[in-house]
């Protein structure tokens, strides 16, 4: 899924989304309050709508998973493929899971709340007028829009709730590579240091851009866990054996340790994004969904 969710403001900024083109202006995570208690709505009534999925007997109607569709080949002007269909259904069900969290923690978007925010959407868009040529541009209707909008701006509280104490620092590691493409490479590489030459200019010779360098970076961070691992295992000056991975052939060293390093903006977002990528396993784990499409 993810991330479809992060990029209309939904969940985290600064990633592509899933389904559809993002709304005019995203719920921003600094204006959303902490809690507003409203009275509980009533549970959504059966309707003889045909319906894409249930998600805890919520419905996710089949036109609405069908307008997703839609905005989503409009904005990359492609084919949806089957799987392509399948992220975009992924995506709608995540959003509905953490809403239906933020209502059972004690938010929901009442009337007023929702208005406050079309309201400044006209404000950013100029007229209401303008408002309502995107809406009808995206293929919304006054009634999807709403709903849709409500549903993000719920979606993003419960996300800050989720993410909201993940530390600013964490234990790091700061490495270099060498990285290779045929097994004999990387095993005469490997001999090579063996036999007591030096890892940064075998680096440079065969990354002269970069050397090889790595950066620090947290657990959770590098996109393959056995280069991670190796990296965490490694003392200061030490070097691992060679790592095979989809890239290719690896060999690291690590350079600097340090125990409690602030983390740089793009590490903490893969962490908040590993946190709530996370949570919505575990909240699909114990939900009831029904998927009602192929």
């Amino acid at each position: 899924m993810l991330f479809g969710l992060l990029a209309a403001g939904i969940l985290l900024a600064g990633c592509n989304k899933v389904t559809g083109t993002p709304l005019p202006a995203s719920p921003n995570p600094s204006d959303t309050p902490q809690s507003i208690h409203t009275p509980t709505q009533s549970p959504p009534t059966p309707t003889s709508q045909p319906l894409a999925a249930v998600v805890n007997g919520e419905e996710i109607t089949l036109a609405e998973y069908e307008e997703e569709l839609a905005r989503y080949q409009a904005e990359v002007g492609t084919q949806m493929a089957t799987e392509e269909g399948q992220r975009v259904l992924e995506d709608l069900i995540d959003q509905v899971l953490l809403t239906q969290a933020a209502k059972k923690a004690g938010y929901e978007v009442d009337e007023g709340k929702l208005q406050e925010r079309i309201s400044r959407l006209v404000d950013r868009l100029g007229s209401v007028q303008a408002l309502e040529a995107w809406i009808a541009a995206q293929g919304y209707t006054r009634e999807s829009f709403e709903r849709s909008l409500a549903r993000s701006i719920a979606a993003a509280w419960m996300r800050d709730r989720i993410i909201q104490d993940l530390p600013e620092t964490a234990e790091q590691v700061h490495a270099r590579q060498i990285l290779l493409y045929t097994a004999e490479q990387a095993d005469q590489v490997f001999a090579d240091l063996r036999a007591g030459q030096d890892f940064t200019a075998l680096a440079a010779r065969y990354d002269p851009l970069t050397q090889g360098d790595l950066g620090w970076f947290p657990r959770g961070y590098l996109l393959d866990a056995r280069l991670e691992e190796a990296a965490f295992d490694l003392e200061v000056g030490q070097y691992s054996q060679v790592i095979e991975t989809a890239a290719g052939f690896h060999i690291l060293q690590v350079i600097e340790r340090d125990p409690q390093r602030p983390l740089e903006p793009d590490a903490r977002l893969v962490l908040q994004m590993e946190t709530l990528k996370a949570w919505l396993e575990a909240a699909r784990s114990q939900s009831e969904i029904q998927i009602l499409v192929p």
